[in-house]
């Protein structure tokens, strides 16, 4: 049971990095991750998209 969760973690870490960076991009690096992870081409790429820079929403300030 513990290699499963193992092997669950591994397969969606570039799911987990972008969740935890609070990628603007998300969803689709999950999507990725999901639909062409079990791939290495498609891993690794999902992989390389959750360390991308983050967009920073522009705040607005009111003078």
């Amino acid at each position: 049971m513990e290699i499963l969760i193992l092997l669950l973690v591994g397969h969606f870490l570039p799911t987990i990095i972008a969740v935890a960076r609070g990628h603007h991009n998300g969803f689709a690096i999950f999507l990725t991750n999901l639909l062409l992870g079990w791939t290495l081409i498609g891993w690794v790429v999902a992989l390389i998209w959750s360390t991308t820079a983050v967009q920073r929403r522009a705040t607005i300030i009111n003078a």
